[in-house]
């Protein structure tokens, strides 16, 4: 395919479809600048991958369609189909599943439309949470006091929260308990109400744990549980707390579950190329493991 520019005018030449799929992506990339929205090298990329996916879908329907303006300023939007289906979820329903590969955007967006309903005084306070379990690790080997000991594991959910709200006004918003980030194992027995709850890394919970925690939930109260099905950490022959709930509450109304993949991700370009090729070298172990076995 060849793209020539005279003046303000392009000419396309090539394949038909590509060519067609071409000029969408611009008239729909011009437009998005006409309203405003500062289009960066990464939505171009973002745009390729929605509209060859869906030639029908609308880049304004999900680029403008604002979540959170950061602590940095950065205006905070999905950047996926599968990325506007769940931040519509979170809107709409009170248990949300988000279950995908690594950089998705299953927490940042999580964690922003938290603290974006938190600043319009929507729920009383965000709760943090993800279970302590790490590959290969054990928090009796870890130096230090209770504390000390479970802050590695929650620094994740500290990363994001500082990339919303500035540091010192985070800070004052823990100390005063508006927003909590605590391990798993701290929700056991408590009722969670006015609270937006977010479940981090949820493929590390037990389905004791996972029981446990969806029914903390109390009266005005959101919670959306997150995690890869993929890179699950427990030890060998524990079933996984996600893959149980997602079997079990499949159909219970009231419940949604989006499921993303390597298209949805949002980091370096590298990492959805990384992600295809674990997805490729596992399944060829896959079947030659059931060629050995017959």
């Amino acid at each position: 395919m060849k793209i020539r520019v005279r003046g303000s005018a392009m000419e396309i030449e090539g394949d038909p479809l590509q060519v067609e799929l071409t000029s969408q992506i611009l008239r729909q990339l011009y437009s998005l600048l006409e309203k405003g929205y500062p289009v960066y090298a990464s939505d171009v990329d973002y745009a390729i991958r929605i509209l060859s996916g869906d030639s029908r879908a609308r880049l304004q329907d999900i680029f403008l369609d604002t979540i959170y303006i950061s602590a940095h300023k950065r205006t905070i939007t999905p950047k996926s189909i599968a990325q506007k289906a769940y931040i519509d979820a979170i809107r709409r329903y009170d248990i949300v599943f988000g279950i995908g590969p690594a950089g998705t955007g299953k927490t940042y967006l999580a964690m922003a439309m938290a603290v974006a309903e938190l600043m319009k005084n929507n729920y009383a306070r965000i709760i943090l949470t993800r279970p302590a379990v790490e590959a290969g690790e054990k928090l009796g080997f870890l130096p230090g006091d209770l504390a000390e000991k479970v802050n590695p594991y929650l620094r994740p959910l500290y990363d994001a929260l500082h990339d919303m709200v500035d540091f010192d006004r985070a800070r004052k918003l823990v100390e005063r308990g508006t927003i909590e980030v605590a391990p798993l194992a701290f929700m056991r027995g408590r009722t969670l109400n006015d609270s937006f709850v977010i479940l981090d890394e949820a493929q590390n919970t037990t389905p004791e744990q996972m029981k446990m925690f969806l029914t903390r939930l109390g009266y005005g109260s959101k919670a959306v549980i997150t995690g890869d099905a993929t890179q699950i950490d427990l030890p060998a022959g524990k079933p996984s707390g996600l893959k149980e709930a997602a079997r079990i509450l499949k159909g219970v109304h009231g419940i949604r579950f989006i499921t993303f993949t390597e298209k949805d991700v949002a980091r370096h370009h590298l990492v959805q190329e990384i992600i295809l090729a674990y997805e490729r070298e596992e399944s060829h172990a896959s079947v030659k493991d059931l060629l050995e076995k017959t």
